[in-house]
This record gives structure tokens, sequence and C-alpha cells, in this order.
């Protein structure tokens, strides 16, 4: 079995989640991605949003929401992804970077357009009232 490892920002507002969709990709998914060898937590969490969404986060604000596995969206079957999920301030507006194509704040009721992983978050947050 292979684990992809990703880091993923959890921004709420106003009962909404900020997510991305990347060129090709056909999924809604939570800004973040893949963990450099060395790297820790919050230093890949830093790096990947301001690649992927131009903003810099606020490394001492970061703090851990959950960490979630399922089925890697458009992966073979027993892929998984592991999604270590952090909420943290930064600064500046989010817009699409290198490979985002769109940047969209999603609601419950658009839990089918998001990633495998990404509906266990949705569901949770939705549970504590934090997505509506």
């Amino acid at each position: 079995m292979t684990v992809i490892d990703k880091i993923a920002l959890i921004d709420l507002a106003d009962g909404r989640i900020l997510s991305t969709r990347s060129h090709g990709k056909d999924a809604y998914y939570l800004p973040g991605g893949k963990r450099e060898p060395g790297e820790t937590d919050v230093q890949t969490l830093v790096r990947e949003i301001a690649e992927e969404l131009g903003v810099a986060v606020a490394a001492d604000t970061a703090v851990h929401v959950g960490t979630f596995e399922a089925q890697a969206h458009g992966q073979a079957e027993g892929v998984l992804v592991r999604m270590t999920c952090y909420s943290a301030e930064y600064a500046g507006t989010p817009v699409a970077s290198n490979e985002i194509a769109e940047v969209v704040w999603l609601g419950y009721a658009d839990r089918e357009r998001v990633a495998p992983v990404d509906k266990i978050i949705f569901d949770e947050l939705h549970a504590a009232g934090s997505l509506r």
C-alpha cells in the first residue's frame, strides 16, 4: 500500500471553506501539497500555500486541526492520501498560482465536487457546525 503524505490549509469563513482546483483536474482540493525531504509540517504548509495561493502563512499561528486518510483521487486502488490539516493566519488575498487553475469558497452542498479525503473533512467540519 502506498501513502501520499500531504499537508493542507483549512481556512473557514462564513460557513465556507477555501478550496482549489488544479489545471486538468475535475475535483476540488484543500490548498496544500506534498512534503519535501526534511521539511516539517509547518514548513510544508508555508511553502505550498505561498506557491499555490501567493499568500504568506504566519508559521507561528499554525494549529493542527486533524489528520485524515482516504483513497487518493485519480490514483490506482490502494493508493491512499494522508492529509494533515492546519488552520493558520496569512497575509494577502489567495489567487490561483502555479498548478492551481481556480480558487473557490465551497459550502457543504459542494461536497460531491471534492476529492475523497476532502469529503471526510467536509463531513467532520459540517458535523461541528463550521461548514454550512
